[in-house]
């Protein structure tokens, strides 16, 4: 190969090079972007992980506090209604004494002298008081009502209690009437006492009941934020795979960069040692051809001639 040609070659060699390294350093700075925004992005999907397993964990502690209020709910009302039947059955008992007292007043004269404020008004028996005080009391704790409405009916069993001490007062004269009077009265005094505690048990279950609706609300709020965690979670994971994906693309072709930058470096090493072995011989021969005139060498000259094998 001439040298003109052999230097030609390195030239062309040596700029394709520069060209490769180059573009293997763009390739380079290209992966490093596509690594830092995929950890950028790993980073984010942590946090949403994070607040997603935060947010389930909060739904599934208020849900077992939902869960513990209505058994507790549940069980007041298990109690109110085992003591409404003990207040019942007392009920029971004063109404069937009090349907003695007027069967014992029908035998004796008759009911009551009316009142002489009102002569023909006929007042309500004693069992009829009851049964109304026995209806106003279950409306009391069944309908939901204003605390002027329950005030009034809190009112209207004072006075019906207060007209059936006054018809007892009346009525005790006769022995017999006054001990059924007696005991009718220790019957409502214990219904009277159980019914406070069936007040308080349904005011118990209505508390857990609102307990129980509160925390299911907020599970349902944590449980919509979880979700809404969880999806930008998966959205940020993939746009990180996608950002991998590139990375690792960009890694491949710097590897094939690197294979063929190496190839180009070894041939250029090649190209210039051939061009130096060329222009190595040529001055060879001219000092051989210096010597067969007769010239004298020197020592270097003989190296030269020796490296070139012409002796």
């Amino acid at each position: 190969m001439h040298l003109l040609s052999v230097g030609r070659l390195t030239g062309k060699v040596r700029t394709l090079t520069e060209e490769l390294v180059e573009k293997k350093k763009t390739l380079s700075a290209e992966a490093e972007e596509h690594k830092a925004k995929r950890n950028e992005l790993n980073a984010q999907a942590s946090q949403f992980a994070k607040e997603r397993n935060e947010l389930n964990m909060a739904t599934r502690q208020y849900v077992e506090e939902a869960q513990k209020n209505k058994d507790l709910r549940d069980q007041a009302n298990r109690d109110v209604q085992s003591l409404k039947e003990k207040r019942n059955e007392l009920n029971d008992k004063a109404n069937a004494l009090h349907i003695e007292v007027e069967a014992l007043r029908g035998t004796q004269g008759g009911a009551a002298a009316p009142s002489p404020a009102a002569p023909h008004e006929k007042r309500p028996s004693a069992r009829e008081i009851l049964r109304q005080i026995d209806q106003l009391e279950e409306k009391q704790q069944t309908e939901p009502m204003s605390k002027e409405k329950e005030n009034e009916i809190v009112d209207k069993i004072k006075q019906l209690k207060i007209d059936l001490k006054d018809q007892e007062v009346e009525h005790e004269q006769n022995k017999e009437v006054r001990s059924r009077l007696i005991e009718a009265r220790e019957y409502r005094k214990q219904a009277s006492a159980i019914h406070a505690e069936v007040t308080e048990k349904a005011e118990l279950a209505q508390k857990h009941h609102d307990l129980m609706v509160e925390c299911y609300r907020k599970a349902d709020k944590s449980r919509e934020g979880a979700d809404v965690k969880h999806k930008q979670f998966v959205e940020t994971q993939e746009a990180a795979d996608v950002e991998h994906k590139k990375f690792i693309e960009c890694q491949k072709q710097l590897r094939d960069y690197e294979k063929v930058i190496n190839g180009m470096r070894t041939k250029q090493k090649k190209v210039k040692t051939v061009k130096e072995n060329k222009s190595a011989r040529k001055e060879a021969e001219s000092i051989f051809n210096a010597f067969k005139s007769g010239e004298k060498l020197t020592t270097e000259d003989l190296l030269k001639l020796q490296r070139s094998k012409l002796i």
